[in-house]
């Protein structure tokens, strides 16, 4: 069962044996996963090449950027709870960033909390894999800064709504059957990485800032993407990340 699949036995292997001995470049990370967002910063901000996350059908460029006086790495990562919970593991140990902001966007299970509001998570559901590999097997994961990053969000007068979200693997299995379930246990929206991530970072006592933008709508009768390019690929998200940047 997947649920038997966390230990703390020592590990067969890890980064050191494909990337060397640990860099420390910096402390804080931006996780982006629009490529419109990532190539405006490469464009707008210095930045040096930390190192590559390598794969066998190809490699992910991690940098250290400066911004506004800060170093802050970043890199546009996999999606996905597996991939995107990896790349944090690759992206310390290029980088030695052991703070991470994460964004992204999110199907709305709850238009009417949502509309108009950025989703800070308290809790993500594990309908994922990677999740049971860090954490002990429970329904729920908490988010552990949803505090810190509200209390950003209050003082830069940024509409916002908390509450639960739902992390799953399967993007085509979002069924009517578990959208009541999710949304009937408080759950806001439906991501694809929060859970996996916030394991990772739990297991390694490392810190996640996240924070979501919904775009498509699954609560109503007639399923509305209409939002989702935006919810991507606007470059508030950005902005709103560095601001939390200066705070952490």
């Amino acid at each position: 069962m997947i649920t038997d699949a966390f230990d703390k036995s020592e590990v067969l292997f890890g980064p050191k044996d494909f990337y060397g001995e640990k860099k420390n470049l910096c402390d804080k990370c931006i996780i982006v996963f629009s490529e419109v967002i990532f190539e405006y910063m490469l464009e707008t901000y210095e930045h040096e090449q930390a190192g590559v996350i390598r794969c066998c059908n190809g490699v992910t460029a991690v940098y250290v950027f400066e911004i506004e006086g800060m170093k802050i790495a970043g890199y546009l990562s996999h999606i996905g709870s597996a991939l995107a919970g990896s790349d944090v593991i690759d992206a310390n140990w290029l980088t030695g960033a052991d703070k991470f902001i994460m964004f992204g966007s999110a199907g709305s299970l709850d238009s009417n909390a949502t509309d108009g509001k950025f989703v800070i998570p308290t809790a993500a559901y594990r309908e994922d894999g990677l999740s049971y590999h860090y954490a002990a097997p429970t329904d729920y994961i908490e988010i552990k800064n949803t505090k810190a990053v509200k209390e950003i969000f209050d003082e830069l007068n940024l509409p916002s709504v908390t509450g639960k979200v739902w992390t799953t693997d399967a993007i085509y299995r979002e069924t009517k059957a578990k959208l009541e379930a999710r949304k009937n246990e408080g759950c806001l929206a439906v991501e694809m990485e929060l859970a996996g991530v916030q394991a990772v970072c739990n297991f390694y006592e490392w810190n996640l800032y996240d924070f979501l933008a919904t775009g498509d709508v699954l609560d109503q009768a007639v399923y509305d993407v209409s939002g989702l390019a935006d919810a991507n690929h606007n470059m508030d998200k950005l902005y709103i990340a560095i601001e939390i940047a200066k705070r952490i």
